[in-house]
């Protein structure tokens, strides 16, 4: 799997995905996801459009339908954020055709729309992938809204019928210090619950540094606070450093271009 680097304080992070970089030739014949799917087009000359342009609405976009999630108000215990949400998270497996990977993804919308990392996507084949929800229903990728490697996300419709539980939004980014939790599939271990602390806050607020312990198959996971919403995407950590050095994108990246 292709790995993505960060550079914090002067140290390269390595991903969190369970995939190594594919070689040269491994796409020949084949269309990476993140390419050909169907989704919404924004221009910046060439270039993803920054986090605050707001992109264009898409009226063939289908309009992601909300009920009442789980979410509350009010602090939750860690085994209530747990228990309310690990369901709408869930395990992706993707494949160049024959090199196979896997990483994490949440559901932030009642019918199926999703969050994941970039380089979970990144070179791998359309059709190819697999969604796997945490009660075992396997589906497909069936609309990419919008992604981004710079910001290293990407927002799609899973083929989902009926709908599912979801994770809002939090409104604002957690302070340093604060509490937050982490949900992801770390080595294909499913819905894997850990916790820890915004150590520091990097790249102007996009870069959330976390104590939480993730590792490789954890990119694209959830980042909670103490509510249970969403403030970030788990995306890589430096491998061995033994001091939790763990970062997760900021979810005030993906709110200009969620379709709705």
């Amino acid at each position: 799997m292709k790995k993505i680097t960060f550079i914090l304080l002067g140290i390269v992070l390595c991903c969190g995905c369970t995939h190594k970089p594919a070689p040269p030739h491994s796409n020949i014949g084949h269309q990476p996801i993140v390419q050909n799917r169907s989704s919404n087009s924004y221009s910046n000359n060439g270039k993803p459009p920054l986090p605050s342009q707001k992109p264009k609405t898409n009226p063939q976009v289908s309009q992601p339908v909300h009920t009442k999630s789980s979410t509350t108000t009010g602090v939750l215990a860690p085994s209530d954020i747990f228990e309310r949400f690990s369901s709408a998270v869930f395990k992706i497996h993707t494949s160049t055709g024959y090199q196979g990977y896997q990483g994490s993804g949440f559901f932030i919308s009642s019918n199926g729309v999703a969050v994941s990392n970039y380089h979970v996507f990144q070179g791998t084949t359309v059709g190819y992938e697999d969604i796997i929800l945490s009660d075992g229903r396997t589906y497909k990728v069936t609309q990419v809204y919008h992604k981004s490697e710079d910001d290293d996300f990407i927002i799609f419709k899973v083929g989902i019928t009926g709908t599912v539980n979801y994770i809002n939004i939090a409104s604002s980014t957690p302070k340093i210090g604060e509490k937050i939790y982490t949900i992801g599939s770390p080595r294909g271990l499913d819905n894997t619950f850990s916790s820890g602390e915004i150590s520091q806050i990097r790249d102007n607020g996009n870069i959330l540094q976390i104590s939480a312990p993730i590792d490789h198959g954890s990119s694209g996971g959830v980042l909670l606070n103490s509510r249970g919403e969403a403030v970030g995407i788990t995306s890589g950590g430096i491998d061995d450093s033994g001091a939790n050095l763990n970062y997760a994108r900021n979810i005030n990246l993906i709110t200009p271009y969620i379709p709705w």
